[in-house]
């Protein structure tokens, strides 16, 4: 003897066929009104001289630019370059220097960058701790400490 369902079994069953029944019409009005085979054409939209979207283009106005910008109006101007700081002698303590292999890092102290120098640009008997001044030039990565001398008047 099969016993009858109750009211809230039934009515999760009436609902889950309606559910499946809404999705059967989306579906079926998806495949009726897809835009899949309009042209390219039909697609676009077009903006009018007040602003606002049509479906046909308007006609091309071909009118004068340079009438209405005269070459007053045009500034063309490349910045000039003025002495920087890169140019002048910076003070800087030597952070690392490998005597080895005869390169080593001059913290700047004015700033937090290090530099790298070789051995060929520096006092031969350069070492880690000595206060140096020296002139920055463009490596092959970034600046480079060349001219270095020692500080006067400083320890290391």
């Amino acid at each position: 003897m099969a016993r009858p369902a109750s009211t809230s079994k039934r009515d999760n069953e009436k609902k889950k066929q309606s559910k499946r029944l809404e999705k059967q019409r989306r579906k079926e009005d998806r495949k009726t009104n897809n835009n899949k085979g309009a042209t390219l054409e039909d697609m676009f939209a077009y903006v009018d001289e007040n602003g606002m979207i049509t479906s046909t283009p308007q006609e091309a106005k071909v009118e004068d630019e340079n009438e209405d910008m005269g070459l007053d109006h045009i500034m063309i101007s490349t910045p000039k370059k003025t002495a920087t700081e890169e140019d002048a002698r910076r003070k800087g303590r030597v952070e690392f220097f490998n005597d080895s292999k005869g390169y080593g890092f001059i913290k700047d102290l004015d700033s937090v960058k290090k530099y790298f120098f070789h051995i060929s640009a520096a006092p031969k008997d350069i070492k880690e701790g000595n206060f140096v001044s020296f002139e920055l030039e463009r490596g092959t990565r970034d600046y480079n400490a060349v001219n270095i001398q020692y500080n006067e008047g400083e320890s290391s």
